[in-house]
């Protein structure tokens, strides 16, 4: 288990709905980000919160680093909002390098069941639960979607109603199937983190580029 399977793992998660990998738990108090943030101003090294932001946005990150050391050595309440305030410019400037907006730190606990179970994935160095996980709750969903497309392609071709359901339901299943096969991709996010300008354009390919007619129904009703 590495760090790209645990990205990929984030991204299928995004793909069945649990959230989108900006939102993921980067701005969570127990998230990794902040952690980086606290191993820097405990070690006295701003090297473990810069990796988590682009180079040109170093700069706002070792001028809060400065701050929060300082006011650490005079201690009591200035330290602590000078921590959080730490805490909060790294999120800020990561999450801009993700081009997500920073609404503020979560509280600990927020964090999405997949993202968890990545992180302890990487922790204990076993995927098997993080593995299960994905594959039960992507099993579930896929089923879930081609059952009811199933059940609805059998319509009268005159009842015009009938057939709508059934092209509303052909269209949330492909789609499905699409964001899946996207998310399980090899290169999956792997630009997550580089900047927006050096992103590769979409392959044409990509689900946000087609456009599906349902496969055509059975001509006779049910």
């Amino acid at each position: 288990m590495n760090a790209r399977t645990a990205v990929i793992a984030a991204a299928l998660a995004a793909a069945l709905g649990w959230a989108t990998p900006a939102a993921a738990h980067c701005d969570t108090l127990d998230g990794p980000v902040v952690g980086a943030a606290r191993e820097a101003l405990a070690t006295g090294k701003v090297e473990h919160a810069l990796v988590w932001v682009q180079k040109d946005d170093e700069r706002p990150i070792r001028e809060a680093f400065a701050k929060a050391r300082k006011a650490r050595a005079a201690g009591g309440a200035a330290a602590e909002r000078a921590d959080t305030a730490f805490y909060a410019t790294l999120v800020r400037v990561h999450r801009k390098g993700e081009g997500a907006p920073f609404t503020g730190l979560k509280p600990a606990g927020e964090i999405e069941p997949p993202i968890a179970a990545a992180d302890r994935a990487l922790s204990t160095g076993n995927a098997q639960d993080l593995e299960q996980l994905i594959v039960e709750r992507t099993r579930s969903g896929l089923r879930q979607r081609y059952d009811t497309a199933v059940h609805l392609r059998e319509y009268d071709p005159m009842d015009v109603r009938a057939g709508r359901d059934y092209v509303g339901a052909y269209v949330q299943y492909v789609h499905y199937v699409e964001r899946l096969y996207d998310a399980a991709a090899a290169d999956a996010d792997a630009h997550a983190h580089a900047p927006s300008s050096a992103r590769p354009a979409p392959h044409v390919g990509q689900s946000a580029h087609r456009d599906h007619a349902p496969a055509a129904a059975p001509a006779h009703a049910h």
